[in-house]
């Protein structure tokens, strides 16, 4: 362990807390600091008074109960892909060492550690032919995806991750290690189900796995001089898809670099992406129209195993120094489709790599057997933009796509793609808003947890 010292920012002794807890604790200036609070968007700086490397729940209790008695205040962090440097000033959680994984079979449901990462549970799961509710990579954490709500590749047919949840273990602000179920303490199941984290530090999560051993999809990608009439025909086509389809469009702008099929690289491109998850053949005839839209580059769509679900979005591994912005629409029409390619299509100087829009609807849009604090489910698209952050203009040029998207901006924003303080308040309509911040009150009445403070 790391003999941590007093923090220069704040005059609290961290060493107490290096003392109570087997992880490593560390300050700025230690030799581990710099590689325990690293993000994946590394464009984002996270500079803590001091991180704690949980290595087991009690580890977690002690940090929460050491943040109350010196009046600091904590911010969980699991596999770091959803950072705010505003919310991570003074001590940081992480609980990337949380890593167990079991999957029963026999009952069709799963437990993971808060630090482990969706692909372990797509192989640990793909024997039996069972899958989990991941993200549309599985590089990304488990806890931080369904604790936003959980959006992936196939939520037209199955819903949302928080739809699938059994129990989830918290350290609650209050510094209790509880188990939380639909019968025991139900508005902590309500609140930790979309609250992204304002109740306490997920230590573990129970969930159920669905039977879904291939799934025919991929992406299908078009010249991006293409784009006007290849959206055109998905709008038409998306329209009638069943809810065993899920599908987005997205915008790159990829560089010509190791890792980049070259004839994506250095251009404008537009990938269709697709999800089927029933039959392979019944998937094709479904794709056949968006087959013929255009000319085609690149043809990934094909049947495949669930353990390839990375190849469907196709988003980067590495981490990324990203400024990343969002929006759901009520509707996304030809007018939509007009006003976004002027921004982003071609013939235009765009700063971003990624202009994504999804069509929600299907299972996503109907509520869970339990009630969660989750309020998006009227969205008919979401819409994301990513930029390099370091590119100059490109705050200012993703400020203005969602300008252009006023007139079919509506409903209350993804909790998962929130990206300033501010706009946690914004995923939530006034009645989940008041059952957060009782839930708060209730389990954590000093105030200990970063995230929840953004409630007011």
């Amino acid at each position: 362990m790391t003999i941590a010292q007093t923090s220069p920012a704040y005059a609290v002794p961290f060493a107490e807390l290096d003392a109570l807890t087997i992880g490593t604790v560390a300050v700025p200036g230690d030799k581990r600091y710099d590689a325990l609070v690293a993000p994946w968007n590394v464009a984002i700086p996270v500079r803590p008074a001091a991180v704690l490397a949980a290595h087991d729940a009690q580890d977690v209790v002690e940090a929460v109960q050491f943040a109350a008695r010196h009046g600091i205040r904590v911010t969980p962090q699991a596999t770091g892909h959803g950072p705010m440097a505003d919310l991570t000033t003074e001590l940081l959680v992480t609980t990337k060492e949380l890593d167990e994984v079991v999957v029963h079979p026999e009952e069709g449901w799963a437990r993971a550690g808060a630090g482990v990462k969706w692909l372990r549970v797509v192989e640990a799961a793909a024997p039996y032919g069972l899958a989990p509710l991941s993200g549309s990579i599985t590089d990304v954490g488990i806890v931080g995806y369904t604790t936003g709500g959980g959006l992936g590749p196939m939520a037209r047919t199955y819903g949302l991750a928080i739809d699938k949840v059994r129990a989830i273990e918290v350290v609650t602000g209050d510094g209790v290690l509880r188990r939380v179920t639909p019968t025991e303490y139900p508005e902590l199941f309500f609140a930790l189900r979309g609250g992204k984290g304002m109740l306490g530090i997920i230590t573990a999560i129970e969930f159920d796995l669905v039977h879904q051993p291939r799934f025919y999809g991929g992406s299908l990608w078009f010249d991006g001089d293409d784009a006007a009439t290849v959206i055109e025909r998905w709008l038409h086509w998306s329209d009638d898809l069943p809810e065993l389809g899920t599908t987005s469009i997205a915008l790159f702008q990829l560089p010509d670099m190791e890792g980049v099929p070259p004839m994506l690289a250095g251009r404008l491109t537009l990938s269709v992406r697709y999800v089927w998850t029933g039959s392979a053949e019944v998937g094709e005839r479904w794709f056949a129209a968006m087959r013929a839209a255009a000319p085609v580059i690149l043809d990934d769509v094909a049947d495949k195993p669930y353990t390839a679900i990375d190849s469907v979005h196709t988003d980067p591994l590495d981490p990324t120094p990203a400024h990343e912005a969002g929006e759901v629409l009520t509707d996304f029409t030809a007018e939509t489709a007009d006003a976004l390619l002027a921004l982003t299509g071609p013939g235009v100087a765009s700063p971003q790599i990624l202009v994504e829009v999804r069509q929600l609807g299907g299972a996503f849009a109907r509520p869970g057997e339990h009630p969660s604090a989750f309020a998006s489910r009227d969205a008919a698209y979401s819409l994301l933009v990513v930029g390099i952050a370091e590119i100059p203009g490109v705050e200012d040029h993703a400020e203005a796509i969602l300008t252009a998207m006023q007139p079919w901006v509506g409903g209350h924003r993804l909790p998962n793609f929130t990206f300033t303080p501010e706009e946690y308040v914004d995923a939530y309509d006034e009645v989940t808003l008041a059952r957060l911040r009782r839930a708060v009150r209730t389990y954590d009445p000093d105030g200990v947890m970063r995230i929840g403070g953004v409630l007011g």
